[in-house]
C-alpha cells in the first residue's frame, strides 16, 4: 500500500494506493469566518513552510497561512494551519491543526476518479468504511467533528467538520486502518493515542533523518524536505516518480489520443490535469537529489523517466499519461545520473534495467533520418536541437501553449533552454528540421552521455559496446575542438552557416564537464568564468554573459541564475582541479538558494542574477541543486544508527 500526498493537487491530504488504479483518499478543507472554502489546488498558494518527510512514511508535516488569498500574489508568512500524518505498519493518523476561526473539514475522496467510494457505517461515531481492491480499510475520526456537507454535493464524498472558535487552537484527528482483523476496531482504538503516535513519530524521525555536516547551514534538510513532498504517484502503475513540481502536471488532452474526437469529459471551462506529467532532464536531477534521502525513491525516479520513451529510443521532453512530445526530447543527461546514482546507491539490478532505455535513448540522436542523422549540425560529427516534424502531436494531442509552436521553437524546448537568447540568432532548417547551427552545448551533453553510458556498459560486462561508445567520444570530442574552439574568445562557441557566434551563455562552459578541452584551454575557459564583466558576480551563474544586451532581460533563460546550469559546470570545474573556483561556484549559489528559502519558505525555480531573489514557479523540484552541489563538497552527512521503531500504540 502506497500512502502520501501522492497527488499532485493534495498537497494537504493522503492517497491509499492499494494497487494499479485501485485506492482511496483523504483531503483536508477549510472554510473561514467569511465563507470561503480552501481546497486542493488552493493549498498550493498557501503554503508557508514544506516540512519534514520520511521516506517510509513514518512523519510527515505541511504548513499553511490561512489568512492570504491563494493567488500567484500571495507570501504566506504565518502557519496557522499544520498538517501531520504518520504510518506504522497497516495504520495511518492524520493531525489538523488549526489556528484561525473557521471550519476544518476532511473530506473522503476519489483521486484520478478511482471507483472505489467512503461509505459512512455510522456518522454520528465518525466511522467510514471502503473496500479497495479486495482490501477493507476504515477511517475514524475524533469525536469532536460532525458529519457536514460537502463541497462539492452529488460526487459521493463523505464529510467530516471541526469548528474552529476564535481564539482557539483546534485540532481534527483522524486513524486509518487496513488489512487484518478489523480495521474499524483498530482505528477507533487508536484515535485516544494520535497525539502521542505523531509526537513520538517527529522526534523519532528528527534523531534518525539525513544531517548536514556541521557548519554546513541545512543542506540535506533543504533537499530531502523539498524532494519528499514532491513524490507522486502513478497512479496506472502504482509507481513513485517526481515531476517538475506539484504545478507541473499539464492537462488533459482535448481528443483521446489517436483521434480527433473530444473526449467524453471534455467541458467547457479548464481541461482537468493529466494523471501525471514526466519531465525528460529535470527527472534525472530528480533522481541525485533524492539519493540524499532513498536509494529507493532516487533508482524509481529515475527509471520512472526512462520508461517514458518511445518505441524509436526518445526520451520527451515531457510525457504524460494521455499525450507527450515524440517528435523531440531534452538533453541527454541519464547516463550521466545514472552513474552517480549507482556510485552513491549501487544496485546492479536497477542499473542493468536502466541500461537499454540508456542506450535507446543515446543511439536515437544519431539514428538515420532522411540519410543523415537525426541532430546533425551544420558539420558532421557535431549536433544542433530539432524537432520531428512529423511526429509532432495533432493540436487535440498538445497544451494550448503549443499550438501552432513553430520548429524553431520546439527545438529550443528540446534544448531544456527554452528562451535562451542565442536560440534568437539561429534560422530553422525547415528540410533537415533542426536550429542551423552546431550547438556547443548538445556536443557537450552528447559527449558526457557517452561517457558515462560507457562505464556503465564496463560496469555491466558489456565490453564491446563500451569500445563502439568510447570511440564515439574520441570523434566527437576531435570534432569539437577542430571546429568548435575560438582561441580568441577562450571558449568553445556555436557554429553558425556565418562563422562562430560570438553570443556565450553558461552552458557554453559544459566542456568542461564531458572533459572536452585540455588543460590549458581549460585555463582559459576558467579565466572567462571569473571575468565579473562576462559572468562572474555576487550572484552566479547567470545563463548569457552580463553584457549580452539580452542580460537585463532576466526572464526565464534570459539571463537568470538556473540549478541545473549551475551544478552541471560545478561537476567541471571540479573534474580539472579548479578546486577554490568551484566552491566559491557552489557555496554563492547555496547561500543564494537557502536566503530566498528561508525568507519565503519557496523553493525558486531560478534567479535573478542581479539581486539573487528567486523568480518562476515556488516550488520546483531541481531547485535543490544549489544545495546538492554545495553538500557535494563537504564532508559526508553524520550517520544516522538505525533505530527500532517504537510499537504501535494500541
Amino acid at each position: 500500500m502506497h500512502i502520501g500526498a501522492l497527488e499532485a493537487r493534495r498537497w494537504a491530504g493522503l492517497v491509499f494506493a492499494s494497487g494499479p488504479d485501485r485506492g482511496i483518499g483523504l483531503r483536508v478543507g477549510f472554510t473561514d469566518a467569511d465563507g470561503r472554502h480552501r481546497d486542493l489546488d488552493d493549498w498550493h498558494w498557501m503554503v508557508s513552510r514544506v516540512g519534514p518527510h520520511a521516506p517510509d512514511g513514518s512523519y510527515a508535516r505541511m504548513e499553511f497561512d490561512l489568512s492570504v488569498e491563494p493567488s500567484q500574489s500571495s507570501r504566506p508568512a504565518a502557519s496557522t494551519l499544520i498538517l501531520e500524518w504518520s504510518r506504522r505498519n497497516d495504520t495511518v493518523a492524520l493531525r489538523a491543526t488549526a489556528m484561525v476561526p473557521g471550519r476544518l473539514m476532511v473530506i473522503g475522496d476519489a483521486p484520478w476518479g478511482w471507483r472505489d467510494r467512503w461509505q459512512e457505517e455510522t456518522a454520528a461515531d465518525g466511522l467510514w468504511c471502503a473496500s479497495v481492491g479486495g482490501l477493507e480499510i476504515a477511517a475514524a475520526f475524533s469525536p469532536e467533528t460532525r458529519p457536514c456537507r460537502p463541497p462539492q454535493p452529488g460526487r459521493g464524498e463523505p464529510a467530516r467538520c471541526l469548528a474552529v472558535e476564535p481564539g482557539d487552537t483546534s485540532r481534527l484527528a483522524a486513524v486509518a486502518a487496513w488489512g487484518a482483523g478489523s480495521p474499524a476496531t483498530r482505528a477507533a482504538g487508536l484515535l485516544g493515542d494520535v497525539d502521542t503516535w505523531i509526537d513520538n513519530a517527529r522526534a523519532d524521525w528528527d534523531r534518525r533523518r539525513p544531517r548536514s555536516p556541521d557548519d554546513c547551514e541545512d543542506l540535506v534538510e533543504s533537499i530531502t524536505d523539498n524532494l519528499m513532498w514532491t513524490v507522486l504517484l502513478q497512479p496506472e502503475t502504482g509507481r513513485l516518480y517526481t515531476p517538475a513540481g506539484r504545478r507541473w502536471i499539464f492537462p488533459q488532452p482535448r481528443a483521446a489520443p489517436d483521434t480527433d474526437t473530444p473526449r467524453p469529459d471534455a467541458r467547457a471551462g479548464p481541461p482537468e490535469p493529466d494523471d501525471w506529467t514526466i519531465f525528460g532532464w529535470d527527472t534525472f536531477f530528480n533522481a541525485l537529489l533524492l539519493a540524499t534521502v532513498s536509494g529507493e525513491l532516487a533508482w524509481s525516479t529515475l527509471l520512472a523517466g526512462l520508461d517514458t520513451r518511445y518505441p524509436n529510443g526518445n526520451v520527451p521532453n515531457w510525457r504524460s499519461r494521455r499525450c507527450g512530445t515524440p517528435d523531440r526530447s531534452q538533453p541527454p543527461v541519464g547516463s550521466f545520473a545514472a552513474l552517480r546514482l549507482y556510485r552513491i546507491h549501487p544496485d546492479r539490478d536497477a542499473l542493468a534495467t536502466a541500461y537499454p532505455g540508456l542506450l535507446a535513448w543515446c543511439d536515437w540522436w544519431v539514428a538515420d533520418k532522411d540519410g543523415r542523422p537525426r541532430r546533425e549540425g551544420l558539420t558532421p560529427g557535431l549536433l544542433s536541437w530539432g524537432s520531428d516534424t512529423v511526429l509532432v502531436p495533432p493540436p487535440e494531442q498538445v497544451p494550448e501553449w503549443e499550438l501552432g509552436a513553430s520548429g524553431h521553437q520546439r527545438a529550443a524546448w528540446e534544448s531544456g533552454q527554452d528562451d535562451l537568447p542565442l536560440w534568437d540568432d539561429v534560422e530553422w532548417d525547415r528540410k533537415r528540421q533542426v536550429l542551423a547551427m552546431s550547438a556547443v552545448d548538445l556536443c557537450s551533453y552528447r559527449a558526457l552521455d557517452l561517457a558515462c553510458l560507457s562505464r556503465i556498459a564496463r560496469i555491466l560486462g558489456d565490453g564491446r559496446t563500451a569500445r563502439r561508445l568510447d570511440a564515439m567520444y574520441h570523434r566527437l570530442t576531435e570534432t569539437m575542438n577542430r571546429t568548435l574552439w575560438d582561441e580568441a574568445a577562450g571558449l568553445y562557441l556555436d557554429e553558425l552557416p556565418c562563422g562562430r557566434s560570438q553570443r556565450v551563455a553558461a552552458s557554453h562552459f559544459l566542456p568542461l564537464t564531458a572533459g572536452i578541452p585540455s588543460r590549458r584551454r581549460a585555463r582559459r575557459m576558467a579565466g572567462v568564468l571569473r571575468d565579473p564583466a562576462r559572468f562572474w558576480g555576487d550572484w552566479v551563474l547567470p545563463t548569457i554573459s552580463r553584457d549580452d544586451p539580452a542580460f537585463a532581460d532576466q526572464q526565464y533563460w534570459r539571463g537568470s541564475i538556473w540549478p541545473p546550469m549551475n551544478y552541471l559546470v560545478l561537476q567541471g570545474l571540479r573534474r580539472y582541479g579548479f578546486d577554490d573556483l568551484a566552491s566559491d561556484l557552489a557555496w554563492k549559489g547555496a547561500r543564494m538558494f537557502l536566503a530566498d528559502r528561508r525568507r519565503t519558505g519557496f523553493c525558486r525555480e531560478n534567479f535573478d542574477a542581479r539581486t539573487g531573489r528567486g523568480c518562476g514557479q515556488r516550488f520546483q523540484s531541481w531547485g535543490p541543486l544549489f544545495a546538492l552541489g554545495a553538500l557535494e563538497l563537504t564532508p559526508a552527512p553524520r550517520p544516522r544508527p538505525p533505530r527500532p521503531r517504537r510499537p504501535d500504540p494500541r
